[in-house]
C-alpha cells in the first residue's frame, strides 16, 4: 500500500483534533478512529468531483454518525471543494461557519445530507440507493451507475429506525449500498455493552445483508473489504473494529474522547505519538497536494460520463435536463386546470384521500420523476392507484414503494430520494402516525426537500377505530414546524390546488392531511387562480358588509357552511373563510389578512382539532371550536356531534354574541 497513507489519515486526525479543541466543544474521538478507513475510500473507490459536487452520477458518501462532522469537513476540504475552506475548519462550530457542529445539507458543498440525529443518515442512504437503481432503469446503466457510501456509529444501530431501513434494503436488495460501522463499542454514557448486547452479523445476514468484519486500522483489510463490498450481489456492511480517540496515549477506547476537546496536553501526548510535528491547522504542502490530487480523479471520471451524455438522443437529454433541474413539465398546469374543471362540472362527494389519488393519477401520466409509497396503508391513504408500478428487488422500473409497517424509515427514505435529485418522493399513512416520522419530517423541512407527506384519517372523522387514531394536537404539531406547509383541503377542487402548490413548492416538503368520510364539493371556483396558494381565502359570504367570520379547514368547511345559511334564514351574515393551509395564510401580508378575516367582524373557528394556533386569528373576543380532550370510538357523525363540532354550535355561539338590529 501507499507509505503516503498514514500521513493522508493523520491530516485528518489532526485537523479534527485541533478545530475541536480551537470550538472548546465537539467529537475528536469519531474522526481520529475512523480517517484509515475514510482515507481508503476516498483515494480508492469513491467516485466525485470536488469541481462539481452536484454531479448526477458522483457515488454518495454519508455520514450518518454526524456527530464525527469534522471527519467529513476534513475530507471536503482536503480534497478541494471550494465551499470549505481552512478558515471555515478554525472556525467550527462558531456563528455563520459552514462547519457547524452537525453537518447541515448545501447544496454543492460535498455535505449530501444533514445528520446528526442517530439513524437519519442511514435510512436517506436507502432512499439515495432506491433513487439511484430507479434512474439507472430509466436512462441505462452508462448514465447512471453510482454507490452510496455510509459511515455509521454503534449509536446510529442502536435507533428504531435503523432497523427499519435497512431491513428495507435488505428486502429491496440495494447492491448498490455500502455501510460502514463504527465498531469501537464506545457511547457517550460508555462501553456500549452497557445497553447493546446484539449478535451483529445474525443480525445484518438476518436482513439480507453481506457482513464482513476488519480491522478498521489495518489499510489492506479495509481495501479488500471495500473491494469485496463493491461486488456483492447484496447491500454490504463492513464492521470496522476501531478504536475511537486512536493515537491519545490517555483517552483512546475510552468515553472521554467521544464528546469532548482532548485538551492541549494530550493533543501534545497524540502529536508525539503519531509523529506528527506540526502546528496546529498545519498541513504540509506534499500532504495537501496528494489529497488534492484525491480530489482531481473524478474530473476525468466526469468528463467520460459526459461524452455518453452528448450521444444520447435529444428527448433523452432534454429529460435528463429537466429532471437535473427539478422542474415540472409545462403542461402541468393545463393538466390541472382540466382535472378541476372536469369535477365542477360534476361536484361529487368524495373523501378527500379519494381526491388526492385523483391527483396522483393524473400526474403519475405526466411526472415520470413521481415516487411514491405507503407505509402499509396503501387501500386506506389512496397512495397506490391503478396505473401505479410496485417497485421490488428484481425490478425498479416502478414508481411505487410497498415501505410496510416502517413509518419513520419512509420519512428517512424520502428525504433520500429528494436528495439524490431527479426525483419527487411522497409517502402516505395516517395522520395519527406522524408521530413516528417527524424527526425525519423535520429534516426535510431543514433542508428545504420537495418531500410530499400523505395523512388520511385526518380527524375524529374516522370514527369507530377511537382516539388512539384519532389525531388531535397532530395539526398543531406539525404547523409548528418552520418551513413545513401544512394543508387540509375541503373538497377536491382544493385538494388539486394543494397537489398543484406542493409540487411546484422546490425548497419546501408539504404535508396534505386528508379526510377519510365524504365531504360535499364546496368550492365556488374551477380556474384562474389557485386560492390555496395564499393560504386562507373567502369561500363564500351572504352579504357585502358580514358581520361574522366562520373560519374552517378541511371537512368541517362543509359545517361552517350549514351555519352560514342557517344565519342567514335567520338575518344575519356572514363569511365562510377556508384556511386549507394556516402556514401559507399567516405568512400574508397584514393588509390582506385583514382583507379575508374582516376587521371588525365577529369571528369563530372551527377545526376537529386542537384549537391553540386559531386563537391569533379569531382573537380574543372570537371563538374556537375543536377538541381538548382524546376521541371516542364510534361512527364519525356520532362523535362530531358529541363535541359540539356541529352547525347548531356555531349559531348557538353566534347568536349569543352578535346583537341583531
Amino acid at each position: 500500500m501507499d507509505p503516503k497513507l498514514k500521513d493522508l489519515s493523520n491530516a485528518i486526525r489532526f485537523l479534527s483534533i485541533d478545530a475541536v479543541q480551537k470550538a472548546n466543544s465537539g467529537h475528536p474521538g469519531m474522526p481520529m478512529g475512523m480517517a484509515d478507513v475514510a482515507t481508503i475510500l476516498f483515494k480508492y473507490y469513491l467516485r466525485f468531483n470536488p469541481k462539481n459536487p452536484s454531479w448526477v452520477n458522483r457515488d454518495r458518501f454519508i455520514l450518518s454518525a454526524g456527530h464525527g462532522s469534522m471527519l467529513l469537513y476534513s475530507l471536503l476540504y482536503l480534497t478541494g471543494y471550494k465551499k470549505i475552506k481552512l478558515e471555515d475548519i478554525k472556525n467550527f462550530r462558531q456563528l455563520n461557519s459552514i462547519c457547524a457542529g452537525h453537518p447541515e445539507y448545501e447544496k454543492d458543498s460535498g455535505i449530501e445530507t444533514t445528520t446528526g440525529p442517530l439513524g437519519q443518515g442511514l435510512a436517506n442512504s436507502v432512499g439515495m440507493a432506491i433513487a439511484s437503481e430507479v434512474l439507472k432503469k430509466r436512462f441505462g446503466s452508462d448514465l447512471i451507475n453510482n454507490k452510496t457510501y455510509v459511515i455509521a456509529s454503534d449509536g446510529d444501530l442502536m435507533e428504531g429506525i435503523s432497523h427499519e431501513a435497512m431491513s428495507l434494503a435488505g428486502h429491496l436488495n440495494l447492491k448498490n449500498l455500502i455501510v460502514f460501522f463504527d465498531n469501537n463499542k464506545i457511547s457517550i454514557d460508555g462501553a456500549t455493552s452497557l445497553s447493546v448486547s446484539d449478535n451483529y452479523k445474525k443480525r445484518f445476514e438476518s436482513y439480507g445483508w453481506s457482513f464482513q468484519e476488519i480491522n478498521g486500522h489495518n489499510n489492506k483489510q479495509i481495501f479488500n473489504a471495500i473491494k469485496k463490498a463493491t461486488k456483492s450481489k447484496k447491500p454490504s456492511i463492513i464492521s470496522c473494529k476501531t478504536i475511537i480517540g486512536f493515537g491519545s496515549p490517555n483517552k483512546s477506547g475510552k468515553a472521554s474522547s467521544h464528546g469532548s476537546p482532548l485538551g492541549d496536553d494530550e493533543i501534545k501526548l497524540v502529536r508525539k505519538k503519531l509523529g506528527w510535528k506540526h502546528t496546529p491547522f498545519e498541513i504540509p504542502e506534499k500532504i495537501i497536494e496528494a489529497w488534492r490530487e484525491i480530489g482531481k480523479k473524478g474530473q476525468k471520471i466526469e468528463e467520460s460520463w459526459n461524452s455518453i451524455l452528448s450521444s444520447k438522443n435529444s428527448k433523452v437529454k432534454e429529460e435528463y435536463e429537466r429532471l437535473t433541474k427539478g422542474e415540472l413539465p409545462i403542461s402541468i398546469d393545463k393538466i390541472l386546470g382540466d382535472e378541476k374543471l372536469k369535477f365542477f362540472q360534476t361536484k361529487p362527494k368524495m373523501a378527500t384521500r379519494q381526491c388526492s389519488s385523483s391527483v396522483i393519477k393524473c400526474m403519475s401520466e405526466v411526472l415520470p420523476e413521481l415516487i411514491g409509497g405507503s407505509a402499509d396503508l396503501s387501500g386506506s391513504n389512496n397512495t397506490k392507484t391503478e396505473i401505479s408500478k410496485v417497485i421490488n428487488s428484481k425490478n425498479f422500473s416502478g414508481n411505487y414503494i410497498h415501505f410496510g409497517v416502517r413509518e419513520h424509515a419512509m420519512a428517512g427514505v424520502m428525504n433520500g430520494l429528494a436528495l439524490y435529485g431527479c426525483l419527487i418522493p411522497f409517502g402516505g399513512t395516517f395522520l395519527i402516525f406522524s408521530d413516528y416520522l417527524k424527526p425525519s419530517m423535520r429534516l426535510s423541512a431543514l433542508m428545504k426537500l420537495r418531500v410530499i407527506y400523505i395523512f388520511s384519517h385526518d380527524s375524529i372523522g374516522l370514527g369507530e377505530d377511537g382516539p388512539t387514531h384519532q389525531p388531535i394536537e397532530q395539526l398543531e404539531h406539525l404547523r409548528a414546524i418552520p418551513n413545513l406547509n401544512v394543508f387540509r383541503p375541503a373538497d377536491i377542487n382544493e385538494t388539486i390546488e394543494c397537489w398543484e402548490i406542493a409540487l411546484k413548492s422546490k425548497n419546501n416538503p408539504s404535508a396534505i392531511a386528508l379526510s377519510r368520510q365524504k365531504l360535499s364539493y364546496v368550492s365556488e371556483h374551477n380556474a384562474g387562480e389557485n386560492k390555496c396558494s395564499k393560504g386562507g381565502y373567502v369561500l363564500k359570504k351572504t352579504s357585502d358588509n358580514p358581520e361574522v367570520s366562520i373560519i374552517a379547514s378541511g371537512s368541517e368547511v362543509e359545517i361552517a357552511l350549514e351555519a352560514q345559511e342557517k344565519l342567514k334564514n335567520q338575518n344575519i351574515f356572514s363569511k365562510v373563510i377556508s384556511v386549507p393551509c394556516y402556514d401559507l395564510f399567516q405568512n400574508q401580508t397584514e393588509i390582506y389578512k385583514n382583507e379575508v378575516l374582516g376587521k371588525d367582524t365577529f369571528k369563530i373557528s372551527i377545526e376537529a382539532s386542537s384549537q391553540s394556533c386559531w386563537k391569533s386569528i379569531v382573537g380574543k373576543k372570537g371563538i374556537t371550536l375543536g377538541l381538548s380532550t382524546f376521541g371516542k370510538s364510534a361512527p364519525y357523525k356520532d362523535i362530531y356531534k358529541l363535541f359540539n363540532l356541529t352547525s347548531d354550535e356555531i349559531v348557538k355561539n353566534v347568536k349569543e354574541q352578535v346583537k341583531i338590529n
